[in-house]
């Protein structure tokens, strides 16, 4: 009995105290909130394109539990921003992402307010093809009010994308000869042929792609200085059967904007996109095309940079790429398969497999070229340059082109990165022609060295060559390829070989020195 009287006395103690707490007593804020930040920045977006989702954290820094009168956008029903709060969605209808009410928060604790959005330009009255388009989140009302700036800069652009069909939801893809026997055949890349009104790309709007974009036969894609190209994911352009792709960019003055270049990137626009490799598909030289050129382009952030199929006999090269950049490629930076190009002063740099492979044969010219490889996100199987003349099939044989390598030549250039070797070449045929000439490079493996492909004395095949000396990059890693005045590629070229500027447009004969790869050395300090 006198343990049950205890017990009963006890309980009714603590029920009679928790009947006197305010645990569940929420007083109303009194505009003493606190916020991890002062304004929310969601980067650029492009028109009718949706944002990222974006967070700002709010605290209640006092002890006691508050409730927010209001939480709202300044300009209500009409904005084109939308928020989540903790979860919740707001009140209903119009308001809904816009208005809130009585949101509650305990003492010492915080909440979570989520803010994306998707603006059409042409509804802000812009005469622009960019505008910065803010509004204000406002918590509490009167002389307790307390707000956040929100801000984005929308761009207008150009968009191109297949058709959908409404009751099958199907997009459109691809039909165009594929095998070479003159009867179309259906293909299953999303996307559709240019029109000839868009075959033009100027630099007065950005593009974006969705899909494949197409050059039909016999058809010029141009694209302008300056031009600036997009590509939604799996997305990018594809020359079909004697169409050519012209990429027409200029010297930049400014290396940091490149306002005359050509770029060309993925569609997504916040910083923390601006180096992730596989955004988008590949440049793709089908077999067939003809007379493609690229002069100071970037291309980067793709699966792969540039396919270059077939055509290897053309009279002219399929491809010939000069002054031009390639880099955070997620596979090949270019891959080519029994075709025929041109480069000079081309960077290459930072790519999952090969920066450049040259597969089954071809023919390929490469002149103060930087063919580097400092991929370090994952494993890497190739190495940064990579020549044979064969393929394999759906059986796991190898299978020889019967013309083989018939020439690929690399003069002061540069191959290196942070793997060894940084080239290979496998032959099975008996047309294997390759020459380095006055090249920095990176081959430093005993049990290879000497034997078969790689008997460095041979002057039919390597001549007045420096091996794994540092090039001295600026920082490989972050794709700055100049060289400083210490790089083992300094003063090494033939000038028989010689290309009159580097890439950012220096006069190599006034240097005094004149040096592999793409740049011209530099001092750093400068």
């Amino acid at each position: 009995m006198k343990r049950l009287f205890s017990f009963l006395l006890c309980f009714g103690i603590l029920l009679f105290w928790s009947s006197c707490r305010d645990d569940f007593e929420f007083s109303p804020s009194k505009g003493q909130l606190e916020f991890a930040r002062d304004t929310i920045y969601l980067d650029t977006v492009f028109t009718n394109i949706g944002s990222s989702t974006y967070n700002l954290k709010v605290y209640n820094r006092s002890d006691d539990d508050i409730v927010i009168p209001t939480i709202q956008l300044e300009n209500g029903i009409n904005s084109n921003y939308r928020m989540n709060v903790d979860g919740e969605t707001g009140l209903e209808d119009a308001q809904e992402g816009k208005f809130f009410e009585n949101v509650e928060l305990l003492a010492n604790d915080s909440l979570f307010i989520f803010i994306e959005t998707t603006i059409d330009i042409s509804t802000l009255g812009a005469l622009e093809n960019q505008f910065l388009y803010t509004d204000r989140i406002l918590f509490d009302s009167g002389s307790n009010q307390q707000d956040i700036d929100v801000v984005t800069l929308v761009k207008d652009a150009v968009f191109i994308y297949p058709s959908k069909d409404d009751e099958t939801n199907i997009i459109e893809t691809l039909t165009f000869d594929v095998d070479g026997d003159g009867t179309p055949d259906e293909t299953n890349l999303q996307g559709r042929f240019l029109t000839d009104e868009e075959l033009t790309f100027t630099n007065e709007k950005p593009y974006v792609i969705y899909g494949y974009a197409g050059v039909d036969a016999g058809k010029t894609l141009t694209m302008e200085a300056g031009a600036r190209v997009h590509f939604h994911a799996d997305s990018g352009i594809l020359v079909t059967n004697n169409g050519s792709l012209n990429i027409n960019g200029e010297l930049s003055p400014d290396q940091e904007t490149l306002e005359n270049e050509v770029i060309l990137e993925g569609d997504r626009l916040e910083p923390l996109y601006e180096d992730i490799p596989g955004q988008w598909g590949t440049i793709w030289l089908f077999n067939g095309s003809v007379n493609n050129t690229i002069n100071y382009a970037t291309i980067k952030n793709a699966t792969v940079g540039i396919i270059a199929d077939g055509n290897q006999n053309a009279s002219n090269d399929k491809l010939t790429i000069s002054n031009s950049q390639i880099y955070n490629i997620s596979s090949f930076g270019i891959r080519g398969t029994a075709t025929s190009i041109t480069a000079e002063n081309l960077v290459i740099n930072n790519c999952g497999q090969s920066s450049f492979a040259g597969t089954f044969g071809g023919k390929y010219n490469f002149t103060h070229c930087t063919i580097a490889n400092y991929w370090n996100t994952s494993f890497r199987q190739f190495p940064a340059l990579l020549l044979n003349d064969l393929v394999i099939d759906e059986n796991g044989l190898a299978v020889v082109n019967p013309n083989g390598l018939t020439e690929a030549n690399f003069n002061n250039c540069i191959i290196y990165g942070n793997d060894n070797p940084e080239f290979i070449l496998e032959n099975e045929g008996n047309v294997f022609n390759y020459k380095f000439n006055n090249c920095l490079l990176r081959f430093d493996d005993d049990n290879l060295a000497g034997t078969g492909n790689y008997d460095f004395n041979d002057t039919t095949f390597y001549e007045d060559n420096v091996f794994n000396q540092n090039p001295d990059f600026e920082d490989p890693f972050e794709n700055l390829m100049r060289i400083g005045a210490d790089s083992g590629a300094k003063g090494i070229n033939d000038s028989t070989f010689g290309v009159e500027d580097d890439i950012l447009g220096v006069s190599r004969s006034s240097s005094g020195s004149i040096d592999a790869g793409a740049y011209n050395f530099t001092s750093f300090d400068d």
